[in-house]
């Protein structure tokens, strides 16, 4: 295998807004930044479902992609002005949507947050990193958030 096999020209970031997402920005810039990869920031948003009195209502809040696109903006902006980078919103279950992104992107990487959960609560929540790591169609880096010391 040569190195031009292992080009990436770019890579997809998931956004959740949480700290481990943000601090996975950090890593997919730092793998941008020499080899000139775009990135792709994303955000998916996930309907609601909720019982009513006949069947199940699907909410979907309308402003909520307006909100998304307008903070994944602010981040891009803010952090990422200097580099080739670009935002989306979907709609869909998060894993299935990012695992769809990447193959319509073409992403040579995925770099995803992770909250690290164990035990019961990862029993109860699953793992969306997880599963975009099993069905991923490229390389998938997972940052699991972590706080640094500082040096006093």
């Amino acid at each position: 295998m040569n190195n031009a096999s292992l080009a990436i020209r770019k890579v997809l970031v998931p956004l959740d807004f949480s700290d481990p997402s943000l601090q996975a920005v950090q890593y997919a810039r730092r793998f941008a930044d020499p080899s000139g990869a775009e990135l792709v920031l994303l955000y998916v948003i996930e309907p609601v479902a909720y019982p009513a009195e006949l069947g199940v209502v699907i909410n979907l809040d309308a402003d909520l992609a307006e909100r998304a696109m307008s903070e994944l903006e602010k981040l891009r902006v803010q952090h990422l002005s200097d580099l080739s980078a670009r935002c989306l919103v979907r709609n869909g279950v998060a894993d299935a949507e990012i695992v769809a992104t990447a193959k319509s992107e073409s992403a040579d990487l995925i770099v995803i947050g992770t909250h690290g959960f164990s035990g019961l609560k990862h029993f109860l929540l699953g793992s969306t990193a997880e599963r975009v790591v099993r069905d991923a169609p490229c390389p998938v880096l997972t940052v699991r958030h972590h706080v640094t010391a500082e040096k006093g």
